[in-house]
């Protein structure tokens, strides 16, 4: 029996491409995700807010998959952190949808929305992070800054209430347990994977891809980001300027400003200005995923100088292209490559120390044969596939745990469906969602209290 799975994706849309405004490695692996689970014969619904008046309100963006777009304040893009106000609205909107038999929620506006929905119906939540804010008065190695008023306390919450948490790697569990309080036995990581088949060191048409005049001009590193200080590209600047000028590469910054850090960009051109190094520094906006797949392949080395990573998608992305990777050691970038063997990260952030990784890297030679070639073999292994295997497999925990709460609460004609559908779950494991069903676990239907719920983030 195939599942029905709400993936909730709040303030931006996994089916635009990353790189700008809030568009990021959330968006691809909430995409690759809905993919692999419907691959495996589930129908998922991918939930977000409209931003544009005109766009259609669902889509089916593949087979098994629809795009839902809610309307949830303004029909417009909006500052990330206005989003917060708009909880409420989104909440309500989401009890026009269903019914469903999971809701697993990406960033914390998606959990403070879908919670209560999920509450309501006796429904699994699941809760997936992808950054996890810290006190502004902490560094940035710690997580980004919260952008509206809500979200330590909204994470907070989410941690404690979800049936399950699932982080991306192993030190955003930590992060998890740790800063947010959720108990350990509930929360999961499930790594993403890589599209080898997008990212890959075989040669496209990248001409097509609009890339060819960086491929045939000088040799060049490759930033690819969204521009907010978060990313580290001004540490990316100073490194290239330290390096001797008759060696220097050239840097490309794939990426443009995050919403709300639309002066951002000036500020980085200001600082190649001032290090002498404006004219090979060269700020190419948004790509996408096509395009920034031969820039990769191209870039003597990929450079991901990030203060804090929850994993750093685009680290594995590098390695399944064949570039060297220069990471920090920062968050779960420590899980995407392996120091020497599939990529090189860096303890601190002196530029002088990112600028002789930087020359490693382009040094060329039979170390970094070797980094590359374990960088592929590791990236050909994370595959969307597993990925979303292990995301099913923690759905399933979730719902035998589900029936078996349902059970100790139903009378003895209940006990009696739920014995009736347990027995061939032995041989399919993943139908334990009947259970549920057979128990008739009721929807909600009371709108105000959905939406005075999720107004609980403020």
């Amino acid at each position: 029996m195939p599942l029905r799975i709400a993936l909730v994706s709040l303030h931006t849309s996994p089916h635009d491409d990353p790189g700008s405004g809030d568009v990021g490695g959330m968006n691809v692996a909430v995409r690759h995700t809905a993919l692999a689970l419907a691959a495996a014969g589930h129908e998922v619904d991918v939930l977000t807010r409209r931003s544009t008046p005109d766009a259609a309100a669902c889509v089916r963006v593949a087979d098994g998959i629809r795009l839902m777009r809610l309307t949830a304040g303004p029909p417009e893009p909006l500052i990330k952190g206005d989003h917060e106000e708009y909880i409420g609205d989104f909440a309500l909107a989401m009890n026009e949808y269903g019914p469903y038999d999971v809701v697993h929620s990406h960033h914390w506006f998606s959990g403070m929305a879908a919670l209560p929905y999920a509450r309501r119906r006796g429904l699994p939540h699941l809760q997936s992070y992808h950054s996890i804010a810290a006190d502004p008065s902490t560094p940035l190695s710690e997580g980004e800054r919260p952008e509206s008023p809500g979200r330590l306390a909204g994470e907070a919450r989410l941690a404690r209430e979800s049936d399950a948490i699932i982080t991306v790697s192993r030190a955003e569990r930590e992060t998890v347990v740790g800063r947010l309080g959720a108990d350990p036995a509930r929360v999961h990581v499930v790594e993403p994977g890589v599209d080898a088949r997008q990212f890959s060191p075989a040669a496209d048409d990248c001409a097509k891809a609009g890339t060819s005049d960086a491929l045939d001009g000088p040799p060049y590193v490759l930033v690819a980001a969204r521009l907010e200080p978060l990313k580290g590209v001004d540490l990316a600047i100073r490194a290239i300027a330290r390096i001797p000028a008759e060696r220097r590469p050239k840097l490309i910054v794939s990426g443009g400003p995050t919403t709300g850090y639309e002066d951002f960009p000036a500020e980085l051109r200001a600082l190649a200005e001032r290090d002498g190094v404006s004219e090979l520094v060269e700020f190419r906006g948004p790509q996408g995923r096509d395009a920034l797949a031969c820039l990769i392949r191209g870039a003597r080395a990929l450079v991901v100088p990030s203060h804090s990573e929850t994993y750093g998608l685009i680290a594995l992305e590098g390695q399944a292209c064949g570039t060297p990777v220069i990471a920090a050691r920062a968050g779960g970038l420590a899980e995407a490559l392996e120091d020497g063997r599939s990529g090189i990260l860096v303890d601190s952030r002196d530029p002088d120390e990112w600028a002789v990784a930087i020359e490693r890297a382009m040094a060329g030679g039979d170390e970094v044969a070797g980094i590359v070639a374990s960088g592929l073999a590791h990236a050909r292994a994370a595959t969307w596939e597993r990925a979303g295997a292990r995301t099913l497999e923690v759905y399933r925990e979730v719902l035998l745990a589900k029936a078996a709460s349902i059970s100790a609460t139903a009378g003895p004609a209940d006990r009696r469906g739920e014995a009736a559908v347990r027995a061939p779950l032995a041989t399919a494991a993943i139908d334990v969602l009947a259970i549920a069903r057979a128990l008739g676990a009721e929807d909600g239907d009371d709108d105000a209290a959905d939406a005075e719920a999720a107004g609980g983030a403020r």
